[in-house]
């Protein structure tokens, strides 16, 4: 008879030991594919790479338009055909006055660098 108690404590208890060993594990694999390199770091990163993405191909998209218009511009305009042209070869026409302005990228007055 106590034998037969001693067997059912032990079995309960090797249950117990069983399913926290289960549950162990299962956490422990859980934390791995969390905080490992396929885990939810590398997932922000991602979407901060993709992010970053859209971005640029917004960007380029507003340039691809900007640069569009212009060529539409130079399609139907002859005055804006002329001044893209006095513009690329430098070319100004008797009496008129240049001026050559610092690029906006430099801060004006800069010139020891």
């Amino acid at each position: 008879m106590l034998g037969l108690f001693f067997q059912v404590i032990f079995q309960r208890g090797a249950r117990r030991i069983g399913y926290a060993v289960v549950i162990a594990l299962v956490g422990a694999y859980g934390w791995i594919a969390l905080r490992g390199p396929q885990g939810i770091q590398a997932l922000l990163d991602k979407h901060k790479e993709i992010r970053q993405l859209e971005e640029q191909n917004a960007e380029a998209a507003r340039e691809n338009e900007r640069r569009r218009a212009h060529i539409r511009r130079l399609k139907d305009s002859q005055s804006e055909q002329e001044m893209e042209i006095r513009k690329q070869l430098k070319l100004q026409k008797p009496g008129e006055t240049t001026f050559i302005l610092p690029d906006s990228g430099k801060p004006a007055g800069n010139d020891h660098e």
